[in-house]
Parts: structure tokens; C-alpha cells; sequence
């Protein structure tokens, strides 16, 4: 076995008790995204068991960090429990992968950013009804691979280091490059609200202020972002 993984269960579970803070701390960071019907103590539940499978698989020698291949696997875990009951109604879900497409046929068109006017337009709506579809996706799209891709697996996780299929570990970094290089050619403010929100841990209130724009409209940046780059890597479905 790989010396870079924990093998003692006493190891593993000084690794759980020394982070367990960190399952709140994404809970909570989750939360401004969810609606009333979510419970912090639901997801908190959910992410203890995401921190106890990332205990048993880390493996120190690939190079990442505990905390950060924690927080992957305790966001996956936590988003699975919201998926599990589904609060969303169907129309959001359809207007989500509208709006993809119509992005998609902007932008192949145009070959540049597909602007807000030129969607809600591809769309046959007001601007004012498209930011509604952004307002509505946003308690939905929580930003994970797996949502952008609309896939049910979990493969944006650092692969097993036991996995026994070296395919799926290189298409999974085949994926990754894939991301990191579409989210580097949005647009600068759509970068920009990623960027405070996923690097800084900063809340959409707080992005707001540092934009000088409503937290409605981070939130619609947020969607428009996400739904822009699940158009663009649509090839990953």
C-alpha cells in the first residue's frame, strides 16, 4: 500500500476529529445557496460521512492536501443529500439546460461571450424574464463538476489511488484540464465572482459590495457562469 495513505484507524480518525470543523464551515458556506427546506444539520450529516470516506482514501503522496480533497468530498457528499429529495421543480431544471443551449448557440454563432440581451433574445424572452431563469438556477446549479457536466458519478474526485481503472483517473484529469482552462476564458466579471466565492470564501452579500452590485445579481453572475460552462464542455456529458 501506498505510504502516503493513512493506514491505522487511529490515524483516520485523528483525521476526522482534527477537521470535523471544516464539514460546518462548508455547510454553512452551502447554505446562502439552498433553500429553507435544506437543514444545516442535514448536510452537516451528510459531509461527517464525505470526511470519514476522505479519511479512508486520502493518499497524502499524490500531492494535494487533506483539507482540500476533504472539501471536494464533503461538498459531493452534501450535494448528493440535497439531490436525493429534488426540491427543485422540473420547469427550473428545463430552463437550466435551456439557457446552456442557447449559450451555446450564441456563442457558436457569434465565435465571442454570448451577452445577456443576445441569450435572453436566442431564448424568445425579456432580459427581465432571463435573469429570472438565472435567479431561479441559482438554488440549483450548485457549482460541482458533476453539475455542470450533468453526470450522476463523482468523477471530478481525485481518483482513488487503489482504483483499478487507470482510464477513468486520466480522463479525470483530462476533465480537470478541460474545467480549468473553460473557467479561465469566461468572462472577467463571471471569473471574478468565482474567484471570491470559491478561493476567498467570501458570501454573495460580501461579492456584492467589492462589485457594487445587488447580491440578487452576484447570484444571477454566479448561475450565468456555471450554465456558460456547462455549454462550453457539453462534449463531457
Amino acid at each position: 500500500m501506498n505510504s502516503g495513505m493513512y493506514n491505522s484507524q487511529n490515524e483516520r480518525s485523528n483525521l476526522v476529529e482534527k477537521h470535523a470543523g471544516l464539514v460546518k464551515k462548508v455547510a454553512q458556506h452551502l447554505m446562502g445557496r439552498l433553500p429553507s427546506s435544506v437543514l444545516l444539520d442535514d448536510l452537516i450529516q451528510a459531509g461527517m460521512i464525505g470526511l470519514i470516506e476522505a479519511a479512508q482514501k486520502f493518499d497524502g503522496s499524490k500531492g494535494a492536501s487533506f483539507e482540500t480533497y476533504a472539501s471536494i468530498r464533503i461538498r459531493g457528499a452534501m450535494l448528493d443529500e440535497v439531490r436525493r429529495y429534488d426540491w427543485a421543480p422540473r420547469s427550473v431544471h428545463r430552463n437550466s439546460r435551456r439557457v446552456s443551449d442557447a449559450i451555446k448557440a450564441v456563442e457558436s454563432r457569434t465565435g465571442r461571450d454570448a451577452r445577456d440581451k443576445e441569450v435572453a433574445e436566442e431564448l424568445g424572452v425579456s432580459l427581465d424574464e432571463y435573469n429570472g431563469y438565472l435567479q431561479d438556477s441559482a438554488g440549483t446549479k450548485l457549482f460541482s463538476f458533476d453539475e455542470i457536466t450533468n453526470q450522476e458519478d463523482n468523477s471530478f474526485d481525485i481518483p482513488d489511488s487503489e482504483s483499478e481503472e487507470p482510464f477513468e483517473s486520466v480522463e479525470g484529469h483530462a476533465f480537470q484540464g478541460a474545467l480549468a482552462g473553460a473557467i479561465s476564458e469566461l468572462p472577467e466579471r463571471e471569473q471574478t465572482v468565482l474567484a471570491l466565492y470559491y478561493t476567498e470564501g467570501m458570501n454573495l452579500k460580501e461579492i456584492g459590495a467589492v462589485l457594487s452590485v445587488s447580491e440578487s445579481r452576484v447570484s444571477q453572475i454566479h448561475s450565468q457562469a456555471a450554465l456558460r460552462l456547462r455549454s462550453r464542455l457539453s462534449e463531457w456529458k
